[in-house]
């Protein structure tokens, strides 16, 4: 039996990607599409994709850094959850791995960094082909994100490389959705149970 199937049988969401609900009771999470880096029984972690960072730009924050950028990084910064804002992560595909980096999903390329290393990379031009910054993560306790699924605040869908590492976040959440072939308007808000 493979890693992938695994997963998919003990019900842990690491490697999809979550979707909020448009009944999503937390307006920090309203409309969030967030990548799992690890779901197990003690919790889960993971990174916020398609809200930018209020007022900082990704030049800005290397500047604060002391970290001299030759290239050009159109990067947008991301909030990556509501919890340790002030730390950073980089998702990335996997053509760039050093120490301090890991692989979160080998079947469609994607690592995870959170070093100045990969940012110092990243400003001369020599980190990942793709990559994504967010501060701060969204994380769960043990047992906290399979109570919030069994209340019909989230729905998961098999991840999508091209997806995560999308620039334009305007829309981002509805093409989510519409990965899953549901229309957002037949979405219920309450959770049946049989």
């Amino acid at each position: 039996m493979t890693d992938t199937s695994e997963k998919a049988i003990s019900g842990y969401l690491e490697r999809q990607l979550l979707i909020a609900m448009p009944s999503m009771a937390d307006p920090r999470f309203a409309r969030t599409v967030i990548y799992m880096c690890s779901h197990n029984a003690e919790g889960a972690m993971g990174l916020v994709i398609n809200k930018p960072y209020p007022g900082l730009t990704f030049p800005n924050l290397l500047t604060q850094l002391g970290i001299e950028s030759t290239a050009d990084n159109d990067i947008i910064v991301r909030l990556g959850g509501p919890v340790e804002t002030g730390r950073g992560f980089v998702l990335h595909s996997t053509d760039y791995m050093r120490q301090g980096s890991v692989k979160i999903d080998e079947t469609i390329g994607i690592g995870l960094t959170a070093t100045l290393d990969v940012l110092r990379a990243i400003a001369t031009g020599t980190g990942p082909q793709r990559s994504l910054f967010a501060l701060g993560y969204a994380g769960w306790g043990a047992g906290q994100l399979d109570a919030e699924i069994q209340d019909n605040a989230w729905l998961a869908v098999p991840a999508d490389f091209e997806l995560i590492f999308e620039t334009s976040l305007d829309n981002l959440w509805d093409r989510a959705v519409r990965k899953i072939g549901v229309d957002v308007a037949k979405l219920s808000s309450t959770a049946g149970h049989a």
